[in-house]
């Protein structure tokens, strides 16, 4: 993902410019890529494309399960000890 564009001294658009000048807020999105609104001096939200939104929710899909996931990491199966100690329980008063 790009740098999230910081406008100004303040480190972001202030809310109060990103609502008087949100056409340019969603021009400069689109063209010079996220763009962050602060909220009394802090980070609140990032304007980001569509088509950007797109790209990281694709990136990010989740893999199929846990045994596609471990596969994933292609470690040989030597390598990683699933062997686990017999639990006999505890003993519990009541």
């Amino acid at each position: 993902m790009e740098r999230v564009n910081r406008p100004g001294t303040g480190g972001g658009w202030k809310l109060e410019d990103a609502k008087a000048r949100f056409s340019e807020l969603v021009r400069r999105a689109r063209t010079e890529g996220p763009q962050l609104v602060t909220r009394r001096g802090r980070d609140a939200v990032v304007v980001i494309a569509a088509e950007e939104l797109e790209q990281l929710q694709a990136t990010q899909a989740a893999p199929g399960g846990f045994v596609e996931f471990m596969e994933s990491l292609h470690v040989a199966g030597a390598e990683l000890d699933f062997a686990r100690d017999h639990d006999t329980g505890r003993d519990v008063e009541l």
